[in-house]
């Protein structure tokens, strides 16, 4: 690929992005209607499901396509998953690895959930980190300004 393939396709991947973060947005401002609680009923555990799976596919794809889309346009090798992230704080798109790791490790704990109920769980932190995921977008959006 040369250079104008990967700022083609940082484009593209960042088109997608934006649109899984509409529609996590969506998603959480549903749930904040919902609010924080002890018992759900149906419907509404269908709004968090709904809220839950977006979150995890939106942390899967800020991961392995955005930050590895900048890595391309900028002729980074792809090295580990951690040096992906390293260089996408150096950069200042994330605040902390720490916090990323956190947002990762929520997103495992989602897949891994398969039932509705226990996603209650996970809820709070949800409601917590998908702001940042938000803040994110933002960073990015201004970073890659210049491709």
């Amino acid at each position: 690929m040369i250079q104008n393939d990967y700022i083609m396709n940082l484009h593209n991947t960042l088109k997608q992005f934006n649109e899984a973060i509409y529609w996590l947005k969506r998603s959480y401002n549903k749930c904040l209607k919902i609010g924080i609680k002890h018992n759900y009923s149906e419907d509404e555990l269908d709004v968090l499901e709904t809220l839950a799976s977006r979150f995890g596919r939106t942390c899967d794809m800020l991961i392995h396509k955005v930050f590895r889309s900048i890595d391309k346009v900028e002729l980074e090798e792809g090295g580990t998953l951690i040096d992906v992230v390293n260089r996408a704080e150096k950069r200042g798109l994330i605040d902390s690895v720490d916090e990323l790791r956190i947002m990762k490790d929520l997103r495992n704990q989602i897949v891994h959930e398969y039932i509705s109920e226990g996603l209650v769980e996970f809820f709070e932190d949800i409601m917590k980190y998908a702001p940042k995921l938000f803040g994110i977008r933002t960073k990015i959006e201004e970073y890659c300004k210049k491709y």
